[in-house]
C-alpha cells in the first residue's frame, strides 16, 4: 500500500509538472478602438516570437471574445486580424505564477481611419502560403501614384521582372497572368502588367496553374504552368480607366500606345492599340507563347508532333521579337468577360490582330568539335521577316444545376508570314579554308489552327464523389511555299577553288493535324481522407505531311519534282489510355501516386509508293506527389513524373532536308519513343513580423531510349544528320536554387533577398561515328536589393556572377567555360516640383574562353527624366535617353552537343524619344472604399 501511495504522488507530481509546462491560457475582447463595437469573428493567432510559427488560432466569438489555453511557457506574439481594420500585433511572455493571460480590451483602428498615421502595434502581413498558392497582400507593399501591377511584382519577394516584362518566379517564367481567375486577353502577360492600375489591386497570387480536371479532382496530372491571379478590389471594379501614350524622336524612332477599360460589377470590357518601332510596344517577349495554338501542330497524349517551325524545315518566322533587329509592330485587341443569372453563367471572350516586321543582320561565329579536327564556320545572315496573324478566343461556363457544370472553349488563330533570308559563310578545317557559300531562302507561310473543348463536371451527394467528362479537338494546318538559290565554292588543299554547286530549287509544304481525344474521370472516396480517382479515354490523330522539292526547267518555273528531296506521309493513330490514382489528404499531409497506361496503334502511309508501316507500344505514365505542410506559412512538397515521348515527324520522315546545302537532315522511320523521368522538389517559409521570406526548389530529369543526332562530315565542311535511339544512355537536365528575402525597417525599410540558380545538361550525339557527351552547367549567385517609400525612390538592384562549365568527350583540351556577370539597375527619383528621374539600364559581361579568345561586355545605359501635371500627376512628358553609351550588340553565346556558337546582332542603339503620357480614371460614384 506504501508503494501504492508514492506511485499516485509520482503521478500528481508528473502532471503538476506538465500542467505548469502547457497549461497557460490567453484571452480577450476585439472591440473598435473608436465605436467600442465588438468585432467578431475576428482572426486571433498566437505565434512564437523567435520565428513566427503559428501555435494557436481561433475565431473570436460573436461578443468579440476569445481564449485560447494548452499554451506552454515561452515567448508569443499575439496576431489579430478583422476585414478592413489594420492588423494588430502585440509580443507577450507565459512565464509567471499566473496561468492565465488577459489582454483585456484589443482595440483595432480602421485603415481609412488611420490616414497617415503610424500605429507601432499594427503590421500588415505582406505574403500568406495557402496551400500550393503563394498569396500577396498589396497594401503591404508602397504604390506610387498611377503605378501599374508590374511595379508591383518587382517588389514581391521571388518575383523578378525584366525590362521587356518577362515573369521569372522560382526559376521558372511565368506564362500567364489572370484577372480575378480569368482569361485577360488570352496569354499576354504585359496587357495585365502595364495595363492594370496597381492600386486597384488586392492581392497577387502565385501558383502552378493544373488542367481543369486536375483541379476538379484536386489530383494533380503533371500537367502545369506557372501562373499569377491579379485580384482587384471590390471598389475598383466599377469604373473606366486607361492610358493614351505618344512619342517620337529625331531619327524616326515612334511608339504610341491607346488603352481603354470599363469594368462594371462582374462585367469589364477593354479594349486597346498599339504600334511602335522602338522594340517597347506590341509583340512582347513571349509572343509565340501567347498564339501558341497555331504555332505547332501539337497532339497530346502521346501523339505525333509536328513542329511547323522546325529548323529542318523551310525558313518559318516564329513572330518574336527578343532585342535582335529592328522591328516595327502593331497590334489591337478587345477583351470581354461577364457573369450573370446569380453567377451561373459567364462568359470571356478575346480578339487579337497584329503585325510585326523586323529587319536585322546577324553575325554568328561557331566551333564544331570533330574527332581530331576542328570545324570554325563564320557566317552572316541579313534578314526581313513579317507575320500577321488573327486569334479569336471564347470560354463560356454554366452551372446546370447545384451539383454540376459545363465549360466550353474555343479559340482559332490565322497566320500570314513572309521571310527573306540571304547568307554568306565560309568553312575552315584546322584553320585552312574548305568552302564558302551565299544563300538565298524566301518563303510565304499560311497556317491556321483551332481547338475545341468541353468539360462537364458533376458532384455526387457522397462527399468526394465526381464525375468529369472532357472531349477536345484540335485541328492545325501549315502552307508554305519557298524559293531556295545557293551557290558554294569547295576549296582544295592549296586554297583554290576545286568545284562549285549550284541549286535552285522551289519547295511547298502542306502539314495537317487533326485530333479528337476524350477522357473520363471518376473520382471515388474510401474515407474523409482516402479516394481513388480512376479515368479512361481515347484519342484517334490524323496527320500529313506533304513536302514538294522541284528543279527549274526554265526561267521562274518549277516543275521537275526531285524525288529523294519530297515525301507526301500520311500517319494515323488510335490512343486507348486509362489510369487509376490514390490520393491520401489528412492534417498537414497530401500525398497521391498512380499511373496511366496508353495503347498507341500506329500506322503509318507512304502515298508516293504506297508502301504501310504499322507500329504499336505501351506508353506508361506513372506520378506521385507528396505535400507536408508544417504550418501556415511553411510547406515543402516533392513529386515525381514519367512520361513517354514519341518521336516528332520531322525526326521520323526519311527524306532530306536540304534547306542549308552544306547541312542536310535526314528522317529515320524506325525511331522508337523514348521516356522521362522528372523529380522536382519545392520548400517555402515564410515569418510574417520579420517580412522574411526563404525557399528552395529543384526539377530534375532523365531521359532513357533518347533520340539523339549522328552526324558526319566530310572534309569539304558538308555534314549529313539523322536520328537515332540511344539505349543505354540516359541525357539529363536540371535546374535549382534557393531564395531569401527580407525587409529591414531598421534600415528605411530596405527589401534585401539573395539567391542562386544552377541548371545544365548532358546530352549526347554522334559525330563522325564516334559518341560525344557533352556537358553544360551554368552557376549563377544574385543579390537584390530594393528600396520603396511613396514620392521619395523607387530603386531595384540585382545581379550577381555566372560561371559556364561547357565541354564534350571529343575534344576535352578546348572548352567554353568561363566567368559572366550580369547585373539590372531600374528605378525613380521624386524630385520638387513634379519632376522624377531614373534608369533602366543593365550590365552584362562575358569572358574569354578556350573556345572564344575575346572578352565581351556591354554596359546599357538607359535613364529618363519625367515632368507630371494636373492634380493627380496623371498627365507627364518624359525624355527618354536609350542606350547612351551605344554599347548594345545583341550578344549570346551557347553550347550545345558539341557545337559552340557566339552570335551578335545588329539592333537599337542610342536613340532619343520625347514622350507625353496621360492616365485617366473615373471610378463610379457610390463604389465601396477600402
Amino acid at each position: 500500500m506504501k508503494h501504492l501511495y508514492l506511485l499516485c504522488a509520482l503521478i500528481l507530481a508528473l502532471c503538476a509538472t506538465v500542467y505548469a509546462q502547457t497549461g497557460y491560457s490567453v484571452k480577450g475582447t476585439v472591440a473598435d478602438g473608436v465605436e467600442k463595437v465588438k468585432l467578431g469573428t475576428s482572426a486571433v493567432a498566437v505565434l512564437q516570437a523567435k520565428d513566427s510559427i503559428l501555435v494557436k488560432f481561433c475565431y473570436a466569438k460573436t461578443d468579440g471574445t476569445f481564449m485560447m489555453d494548452g499554451l506552454g511557457r515561452g515567448k508569443y506574439i499575439l496576431l489579430i486580424s478583422f476585414p478592413d481594420y489594420a492588423d494588430y500585433a502585440e509580443p507577450f511572455s507565459l512565464d509567471s505564477a499566473n496561468h492565465v493571460h488577459d489582454f483585456g480590451n484589443v482595440n483595432l483602428e480602421l485603415k481609412s481611419r488611420l490616414l497617415k498615421e503610424v500605429i507601432i502595434k499594427g503590421t500588415a502581413s505582406q505574403m500568406k502560403i495557402k496551400g500550393d498558392t503563394t498569396e500577396f497582400n498589396a497594401k503591404a507593399f508602397v504604390i506610387q501614384p498611377n503605378a501599374k501591377v508590374e511595379d508591383l511584382l518587382k517588389q514581391l519577394p521571388g518575383i523578378t521582372v525584366d525590362k521587356d516584362g518577362k515573369i521569372t518566379a522560382q526559376g521558372q517564367t511565368v506564362n500567364k497572368v489572370l484577372v480575378d481567375g480569368e482569361e485577360f486577353f488570352g496569354d499576354d502577360p504585359t496587357l495585365v502588367t502595364r495595363n492594370i492600375r496597381a492600386d486597384m489591386v488586392d492581392k497577387i497570387q502565385l501558383y502552378d496553374k493544373k488542367s481543369d480536371q486536375a483541379a476538379f479532382t484536386g489530383v494533380d496530372d503533371g500537367k502545369t504552368q506557372k501562373t499569377i491571379n491579379v485580384k482587384l478590389r471590390a471598389d475598383k471594379k466599377q469604373g473606366v480607366f486607361g492610358k493614351a501614350q505618344a512619342g517620337e524622336g529625331p531619327t524616326n524612332i515612334y511608339q504610341g500606345e491607346l488603352l481603354l477599360n470599363a469594368f462594371k460589377n462582374k462585367e469589364k470590357f477593354a479594349v486597346y492599340g498599339t504600334i511602335g518601332n522602338n522594340g517597347k510596344v506590341g509583340l512582347g517577349w513571349e509572343d509565340e507563347q501567347k498564339y501558341g495554338s497555331g504555332d505547332q501542330l501539337n497532339v497530346s497524349d502521346n501523339g505525333i508532333n509536328i513542329n511547323t517551325n522546325s529548323t529542318e524545315d523551310l525558313d518559318v518566322f516564329g513572330g518574336i521579337y527578343s532585342g535582335q533587329g529592328f522591328p516595327l509592330a502593331q497590334s489591337a485587341g478587345v477583351h470581354y468577360d461577364s457573369k450573370w443569372n446569380d453567377d451561373k453563367q459567364s462568359d470571356n471572350a478575346n480578339y487579337k490582330i497584329a503585325s510585326l516586321t523586323i529587319n536585322g543582320l546577324t553575325n554568328t561565329l561557331s566551333q564544331n568539335n570533330i574527332p581530331g579536327s576542328i570545324f570554325n564556320t563564320g557566317s552572316n545572315q541579313n534578314y526581313h521577316n513579317s507575320m500577321f496573324r488573327q486569334k479569336l478566343s471564347n470560354v463560356y461556363e454554366v452551372k446546370l444545376d447545384t451539383s454540376s457544370n459545363l465549360k466550353i472553349s474555343f479559340d482559332g488563330t490565322l497566320k500570314h508570314i513572309i521571310t527573306d533570308n540571304n547568307y554568306t559563310a565560309a568553312d575552315s578545317l584546322n584553320n585552312a579554308l574548305v568552302n564558302n557559300s551565299t544563300r538565298q531562302l524566301n518563303n510565304t507561310v499560311d497556317q491556321r489552327a483551332f481547338n475545341g473543348s468541353a468539360f462537364y463536371t458533376k458532384k455526387f451527394r457522397k462527399p468526394g464523389r465526381t464525375l468529369s467528362v472532357l472531349v477536345s479537338e484540335s485541328y492545325s494546318q501549315s502552307r508554305a511555299n519557298g524559293l531556295l538559290k545557293s551557290h558554294i565554292n569547295f576549296y582544295n588543299a592549296q586554297q583554290q577553288v576545286d568545284s562549285t554547286e549550284d541549286i535552285n530549287e522551289s519547295k511547298t509544304n502542306n502539314l495537317q493535324s487533326n485530333l479528337f481525344n476524350t477522357n473520363i474521370t471518376w473520382s471515388e472516396p474510401f474515407s474523409t481522407s482516402l479516394a481513388l480517382v480512376l479515368n479512361y479515354g481515347i484519342g484517334v490523330n490524323h496527320t500529313s505531311a506533304d513536302r514538294n522539292t522541284f528543279n527549274a526547267t526554265s526561267a521562274g518555273v518549277y516543275d521537275m519534282r526531285i524525288d529523294s528531296l519530297s515525301s507526301n506521309y500520311v500517319f494515323n493513330q488510335f490512343l486507348n489510355h486509362a489510369g487509376a490514382i490514390l490520393n491520401y489528404k489528412k492534417g498537414k499531409i497530401s500525398l497521391n501516386f498512380g499511373t496511366r497506361v496508353t495503347d498507341d496503334q500506329f500506322h503509318q502511309m507512304d502515298e508516293f509508293t504506297g508502301n504501310v508501316s504499322d507500329r504499336s507500344f505501351i506508353d506508361w505514365a506513372p506520378q506521385a506527389r507528396f505535400q507536408y505542410r508544417f504550418s501556415q506559412q511553411k510547406s515543402f512538397a516533392i513529386g515525381y513524373n514519367g512520361t513517354t515521348a514519341q518521336p516528332t515527324l520531322e525526326q521520323l520522315q526519311p527524306i532530306a532536308t536540304n534547306t542549308d546545302p552544306l547541312n542536310v537532315v535526314l528522317g529515320n522511320p524506325g525511331l522508337t519513343p523514348s521516356f522521362s523521368n522528372s523529380f522536382n522538389i519545392n520548400y517555402r517559409s515564410y515569418k510574417v513580423l520579420t517580412s522574411q521570406f526563404f525557399g528552395f526548389y529543384g526539377n530534375y530529369s532523365f531521359i532513357t531510349n533518347p533520340i539523339v543526332n549522328h552526324i558526319n562530315y566530310n572534309t569539304a565542311g558538308k555534314s549529313v544528320s539523322q536520328y537515332f535511339n540511344l539505349p543505354g544512355k540516359q541525357t539529363t537536365n536540371f535546374n535549382g536554387g534557393m531564395d531569401f528575402a527580407r525587409k529591414f525597417q531598421s534600415l528605411g525599410g530596405l527589401n534585401t533577398g539573395i539567391g542562386i540558380n544552377i541548371n545544365g545538361n548532358t546530352g549526347y550525339n554522334y559525330t563522325n561515328d564516334s559518341l560525344n557527351m557533352s556537358k553544360n552547367y551554368v552557376i549563377n549567385p544574385t543579390i537584390n536589393l530594393g528600396m520603396f517609400k511613396e514620392q521619395k525612390i523607387e530603386m531595384g538592384l540585382s545581379g550577381g556572377p555566372t560561371y559556364t562549365i561547357s565541354k564534350t568527350s571529343l575534344q576535352p583540351n578546348i572548352n567554353n567555360n568561363g566567368w559572366g556577370a550580369r547585373g539590372d539597375i531600374n528605378g525613380t527619383i521624386y524630385l520638387p516640383l513634379k519632376f522624377e528621374t531614373g534608369t533602366y539600364s543593365s550590365y552584362q559581361y562575358n569572358a574569354a574562353t578556350a573556345s572564344f579568345h575575346q572578352n565581351f561586355s556591354n554596359f546599357l545605359l538607359n535613364v529618363f527624366i519625367t515632368k507630371k501635371f494636373l492634380k493627380n500627376n496623371n498627365l507627364s512628358v518624359e525624355l527618354w535617353a536609350n542606350d547612351l553609351l551605344n554599347q548594345n550588340a545583341g550578344f549570346t553565346r551557347l553550347a550545345q552537343g558539341n557545337v559552340i556558337t557566339q552570335t551578335t546582332n545588329n539592333t537599337l542603339k542610342r536613340y532619343f524619344m520625347l514622350t507625353i503620357n496621360y492616365d485617366f480614371t473615373k471610378m463610379a460614384v457610390g463604389a465601396s472604399k477600402q
